[in-house]
């Protein structure tokens, strides 16, 4: 049996049904339908199992101005899309540490030694040896996907957003100023990083949010993050001390077909010429075009960190509170709702509005809410630990850390089904687990994303802003909490 985006949509959708009331929009007291995106990640296993490993709700971020005072707390980007894969990370370091103490884990499997490339002396032997030193891998045989209700923010969404206007017809760039667009220096041209408009820029980053009137942020949009993704993998920079990222890319993402427009996500994503704006950078395999189905091969190519392209695929299936569902609700229940004078060419609008909460799920026992970048019921101001989401970078710096001292405590001790862990003993005694946990043991966050034995994803990253993603100013700020604080 193949599998089929329709599937994949099923799956995420079901497991978002199963979640309480409370994690869902609600109608407000004012008669306002709220809608939101859904978005999740679904691993694909021998004999075609599927399981969600994530799910998140979410369409908001946190303004540059409150950076600072997030202290590794507060989410910065709770879109549906990043935060389900943040959950995701969570997930991988979840299931880390039930290696680590010995259980078996589905999706990842242990090193061998002869797998493992220690951790060079100093930054001056990088150039000879890139660090390979993780004690994980995610397995081979595992393929992942990503189910998204909206098409993602920015560059992805362009033309869809052009046809929802009255007037598509591009518009003129205003001067820059510091609270309608962050100055940035590309190569010899100023540029921006507009927020939804100007449809005279395409294939351009973005940022969040898109409205005009709210507070400037640094956070790029959904369709920039993901085509970094293709290079770096999802994990993060603290799950890739502890997990190899060759396998860990996605193969498909799948759009409702009402959200798909194949110029966009061509542009937004691929290597394909003439516009597709990863054509620069070196690729793992052929790039994957949409219609080839979700079945293949392995994901894992020498070099973790070249261009992994994923497919696009469509489902017809709605997400019950997205903007469209939620939309042909309301005009059927509230046939008086919101109109305007039709006298006026004003398009008629339904009651609707966007949720300002998130939700997130693993099945690793993991479920809240948030609201701002919290908990729900913690205040944002107070940026404390009581209101970490567990996908917080707190939360999961804590994690790795507990899960690097398991393993060098762990030796040679007898794992799943008696068998004697003679790879991981190796590793924590002679190939670097003892530098990982060191790593995460640096004083500050930012200090660990900075370490040696992340040059090589640094650079990768560096590579594909210049340029694939030109124009990407990084969201600093948040980098000098410390887990003592």
């Amino acid at each position: 049996m193949t599998i089929t985006a329709d599937d994949i949509a099923a799956l995420v959708q079901k497991h978002y049904d199963a979640l309480p009331a409370k994690r869902k929009p609600v109608v407000r007291n004012n008669g306002l339908r709220e809608w939101v995106p859904l978005a999740g990640i679904v691993a694909q296993g021998k004999d075609n199992k599927l399981w969600c490993l994530s799910l998140a709700t979410g369409m908001k971020c946190l303004p540059v101005s409150k950076i600072p005072q997030a202290q590794g707390n507060v989410l910065h980007d709770w879109h549906a899309e990043v935060l389900a894969i943040r959950a995701f990370n969570r997930f991988v370091l979840d299931e880390c540490k039930a290696l680590a103490q010995g259980h078996s884990s589905e999706f990842l499997r242990r090193r061998t030694a002869e797998e493992v490339v220690s951790a060079p002396e100093s930054r001056e032997e990088e150039n000879e040896e890139e660090w390979n030193g993780q004690p994980f891998a995610w397995k081979e045989d595992v393929l992942l996907y990503m189910y998204c209700s909206e098409a993602p923010c920015g560059d992805a969404s362009m033309e869809l957003i052009m046809a929802a206007q009255e007037d598509a017809t591009p518009w003129d760039l205003p001067p820059a100023t510091p609270t309608t667009a962050i100055s940035i220096d590309a190569g010899n041209t100023t540029a921006s990083l507009p927020g939804r408009a100007f449809f005279s820029q395409l294939g351009v980053v973005r940022r969040k949010p898109a409205r005009s009137d709210a507070l400037p942020t640094l956070s790029k949009s959904c369709s920039d993050k993901l085509a970094l993704h293709q290079v770096t993998s999802l994990l993060s920079s603290v799950t890739t001390l502890l997990v190899n990222p060759g396998n860990a890319y996605l193969r498909t993402i799948v759009l409702p077909i009402s959200r798909y427009d194949a110029t966009s996500c061509r542009r937004a994503f691929s290597a394909s010429e003439p516009d597709g704006r990863m054509r620069s950078l070196p690729s793992s395999r052929n790039p994957i075009t949409s219609g080839q189905g979700l079945s293949g091969g392995q994901a894992e190519a020498r070099n973790p960190y070249t261009f992994h392209p994923f497919a696009i695929e469509t489902t017809s299936s709605e997400f019950i509170f997205s903007q469209r569902t939620v939309a042909s609700s309301a005009s059927q229940t509230l046939p008086s709702s919101k109109t305007e004078n039709e006298n006026d060419g004003q398009k008629k609008e339904t009651k609707i509005v966007a949720s300002n909460l998130a939700a997130a799920w693993t099945p690793s026992g993991h479920e809240e809410a948030t609201l701002g970048g919290v908990l729900q019921g913690r205040k944002q101001s107070a940026a404390d630990i009581r209101g970490a989401s567990f996908a917080s970078r707190r939360r999961m710096w804590e994690l790795a850390v507990e899960v690097s001292g398991l393993l060098v405590q762990q030796g040679g001790q007898q794992g799943p089904k008696g068998e004697t862990e003679e790879g991981v003993g190796a590793i924590g005694r002679n190939l670097g687990i003892a530098g990982i946990q060191r790593a995460l043991s640096l004083q500050t966050y930012g200090e660990v994303k900075d370490c040696t034995l992340l040059e090589s994803r640094r650079r990768a990253k560096e590579e594909a802003r210049a340029g694939a993603l030109k124009g990407w100013v990084r969201n600093l700020g948040d980098e000098s909490f410390s887990l003592d604080n």
